[in-house]
């Protein structure tokens, strides 16, 4: 005979601190969390499939995938068609620990399994590795963020069985989901009971559970979820595409897709979604068509869609080695590249011709061809001894410029560009230039002008406002327009002082939109050549990462804000008014919290503004201590208010830390005179702005504990990790991934070492400024480190190369220093295979845990002593 309560689901699992703490054998105390909170989804019929001699069990229900209820943060009220009926989530709070949920049939021989799902969120303050146990006499799968944690397989007519796991949750929130299956064959009641026990080494964590989360920037927050990648907009500015990426733990799951909306009200009209992962997306310069490309095997297919007809075509199909392309201004032919492989080198033994024959693939060669969009034939463009490089199709058609690189060994930055007018009729080159600083090159609208980005001394220093006696940042790139008939250069951007990205002719030849970086923002701009005069144009982002103009007032583009991820907005630029035209994690990040974001100036010892901003952790109480993180570039760039990134200021907020992040003297964005300090300076100006500005941080935020302050940088900041803890004990610990610890090892074995050193060492070398490359390399300087330091590098980084790391690492080992050293492998100098750039991350805060909140335990978990 059955009980009554047989029939109905008893979940006895806390959500709430208990306060029972359970005394260990030398004194410490365990805590021991109940529950008695859970959204639940169920109980619903699980009836074994049919077939004939079919055998499916109750441990097979239990094993089999349901669907993906979980992602989107399941919440009371939320539902779920299933075959007919509603599956809703409850949120069910026990009295006295118990509360009760009625199957939809009674239990038996002959009944079916039933299956039910509950959720619910915990919360920790810290790294915490923690015992759940379960316990049902029927069977239980449990899930922590998405991943099978354990089961418990087996169901018992008398006392109910137990499962057991470890559960170690990173600082933040964490989803822990249960299915459990009814096994009708077994009489004890349908209950589940359960608790959470934090053992003594983390029995200070504040632990909680509930079913409203409150969700601050996490990990999988940063890297998973659809992300926007670029905008594009046809020519009569009526629609627009929004391309979207998605980054997944499993590499097959990652993906891109396409969306195309109307400009006027954001309505989607189509998504172009599958394998095809659509790339390169440009619309023609008539009509509604746009193109993009495919890739398989390595092979391109270069695709036309027609949006009014709704036709989808493939202009060019399975070309190995394709590279990018353009649209020529009527819409009648596009000009692409394709890449010829080198002859394949079966003796390893090679003979370098120049510097950058050390690069990847640089003995491969690139040339044009075009392909005519009516028949789809097609013409080789270029050959030659030297890669050529497409810079602007002439709006007439008839031609187009390219540019070719070779080797200038007698004078910065040691390449000089050609840039030549190639006849598309009779496929004749004529050199138009040469020099040693160019950038982008794009004719006017009218196709007597070229519009030109470079360095201040491109056309011999036209735009360097600094005079012949002081060397400029060359990486502060300026505008100039180039007459084609008189060969005349101007500087249009010499006396503006933010730094030039991109800039695009406006469609009637009247003015330039401008993106460029001014301090910590990316914005746009509009400079009118009649008033030779720039204007800002207000923008609802931060961080502006790249526009396109339609033939009218329309334009679309995409960013990021400090806070808040990317987004891609409609702009009318005769009204400046811009308005939304995708976000697709809104839904996600309206359930997160982020701290507090304010700028902190100060004046340093040399009366400059050194400007900066701090982020506070959500839930900021200032009558707390709080340890900090320092975060900088150092070198060329400003470090700008971009959300996310490989080094994520919300994230570390997140965590629990302030982040202080300086923009010290050398940054472009500041204009010329502040961006010159960084060339030559390599690790004086820079480093001594950090410093004073972290004093002046410290005694203007008491509530953080100047004891517990760490610092971290990459490549140049990284430079600049080991060049401070050299210089100063201000800094309790600090992290420096693809470091540069020798100037002149970096200078020679880098790939573009030499290049990069033509402008941050400009006329030094390792012979003429022994100063410069010895006394100021960190590894002639080790002895003077103090603190703690983490190396971070990629194996295979090209750019920095881990020898920096490595003769760093050596160096502190032999002086007894503490150090650790972290190598990726396979990783160049970006971390960018998914799970790879998950446990590098997750290190990064580990280390930050062990050293400036005194919790070593994450540390240890991921690299236990040997």
């Amino acid at each position: 005979m059955l009980k009554q309560n047989s029939l109905i689901l008893i979940l006895l699992l806390t959500v709430f601190l208990s306060a029972q703490n359970n005394q260990t054998e030398n004194g410490m105390a365990d805590k021991e969390i109940s529950l008695s909170e859970w959204l639940v989804a169920g109980p619903f019929d699980s009836p074994a499939p049919g077939g004939q001699e079919a055998s499916f069990s109750v441990k097979d229900q239990l094993s089999f995938d349901n669907g993906d209820l979980f992602s989107g943060a399941p919440a009371a009220g939320g539902a779920y068609a299933y075959f007919g009926k509603k599956l809703a989530w409850q949120s069910r709070t026990a009295a006295d620990q118990a509360f009760l949920i009625a199957p939809a049939q009674k239990s038996g021989t002959d009944a079916a399994p039933q299956s039910a799902f509950l959720c619910t969120y915990l919360t920790t303050d810290r790294y915490s590795e923690v015992k759940l146990t379960l316990t049902s006499a029927h069977l239980l799968s449990v899930f922590l963020d998405g991943k099978a944690v354990e089961k418990k397989t087996t169901s018992e007519d008398e006392k109910p069985g137990e499962l057991n796991a470890t559960l170690k949750l990173e600082r933040g929130t964490h989803q822990l989901v249960v299915k459990t299956v009814h096994d009708p064959e077994k009489e004890p009641a349908w209950d589940v009971a359960g608790k959470l026990v934090a053992e003594k080494d983390f029995a200070d964590a504040n632990l909680a559970a509930t079913t409203t989360p409150q969700w601050h920037m996490s990990i999988p927050l940063l890297l998973e979820g659809p992300q926007i990648s670029g905008v594009s907009i046809s020519a009569d500015g009526k629609m627009a595409t929004v391309n979207i990426r998605t980054s997944s733990p499993e590499p097959d799951k990652s993906e891109g897709w396409l969306e195309l909306r109307e400009t006027a009200t954001g309505k989607l009209r189509q998504t172009l979604r599958g394998k095809m992962s659509p790339g390169n997306i440009n619309w023609s310069p008539v009509g509604q068509v746009f193109s993009y490309t495919s890739r398989n095997n390595g092979a391109t297919t270069l695709w036309l869609v027609d949006w009014q007809s709704g036709e989808t075509r493939a202009l060019i199909e399975d070309l190995k080695d394709m590279g990018g392309y353009a649209w020529s201004a009527d819409g009648s032919f596009i000009v692409y590249s394709v890449t010829e492989k080198a002859e394949e080198n079966k003796d390893g033994i090679t003979r370098l011709s120049t510097p950058r024959e050390r690069w990847p693939n640089f003995r491969d060669k690139s040339f044009l061809y075009r392909v005519d969009v009516a028949s789809g034939l097609r013409q080789r463009l270029t050959a030659g001894e030297a890669s050529t490089s497409l810079r602007s199709i002439h709006p007439n058609g008839y031609s187009l410029l390219y540019t070719t690189v070779r080797d200038d060994y007698q004078k910065r930055p040691y390449t000089i560009t050609s840039v030549y007018n190639l006849n598309l009729r009779t496929l004749k080159s004529e050199l138009l230039f040469e020099d040693g600083w160019v950038g982008s090159i794009d004719y006017s609208p009218d196709g007597q002008t070229l519009l030109i980005s470079g360095s201040p001394r491109l056309f011999d220093g036209i735009g360097n406002t600094l005079g012949a006696d002081k060397i400029p940042n060359d990486y502060d790139s300026q505008l100039y327009l180039y007459d084609l008939k008189t060969g005349k250069a101007t500087a249009i951007s010499r006396d503006f002082d933010p730094t030039i990205n991109d800039a695009q002719w406006q469609k009637d030849g009247k003015a330039i939109i401008v993106n460029a970086t001014d301090g910590q923002y990316n914005r746009l701009y509009r400079y009118q050549l009649a008033k030779k005069q720039y204007e800002t144009i207000a923008l609802p982002i931060d961080v502006l990462n790249s526009f396109d103009l339609s033939d009218g007032k329309t334009a679309v583009f995409w960013g990021s804000g400090v806070s808040t991820p990317n987004r891609a907005f409609v702009l009318d630029l005769a009204s400046k008014k811009s308005s939304l035209l995708s976000f697709p994690q809104q839904s996600t990040f309206d359930k997160v919290t982020f701290g507090k974001v304010e700028d902190f100036n100060f004046v340093n010892s040399v009366g400059t503004t050194i400007e900066g901003r701090v982020y506070y952790p959500p839930g900021f109480d200032p009558n707390k201590r709080y340890p900090a993180i320092v975060y900088y570039y150092g070198g060329t760039v400003s470090t700008t208010r971009d959300f996310g990134g490989r080094y994520p200021k919300n994230l570390f907020a997140s965590q629990g830390y302030v982040v202080y992040v300086p923009q010290p003297s050398g940054a472009t964005g500041y204009g010329q005179a502040f961006s010159a300090l960084h060339v030559n300076d390599w690790g004086q100006r820079a480093a001594a702005d950090i410093i004073e500005g972290t004093q002046k941080f410290l005694a203007a935020h008491a509530f953080v504990d100047a004891e517990k302050v760490g610092c971290i940088g990459a490549s140049y900041g990284g430079f600049m990790t080991m060049s401070l803890l050299t210089q100063t004990d201000i800094f309790a610990t600090g992290i420096a991934h693809a470091g540069i610890s020798s100037l002149s090892s970096y200078w020679g074995e880098g790939f573009w070492g030499y290049l990069y050193s033509s402008v941050a060492t400009a006329e030094s070398f390792p012979w003429n400024a022994r100063d410069l490359y010895v006394e100021q390399s960190p590894l002639f300087n080790a002895d003077k480190v103090q603190d703690p330091l983490l190396l971070l590098s990629g194996d295979s980084d090209t750019n920095v190369p881990r020898g920096e790391s490595d003769q760093f690492y050596v160096a502190l080992k032999l002086l007894g220093k503490e150090v650790e050293y972290v190598r990726v492998a396979g990783e160049d100098h970006h971390i960018l295979t998914h799970n790879k750039r998950v446990a590098w991350q997750k290190t990064i805060l580990a280390w930050f845990d062990r050293y400036l909140k005194d919790q070593g335990q994450w540390w240890k978990a991921m690299y236990p002593e040997k």
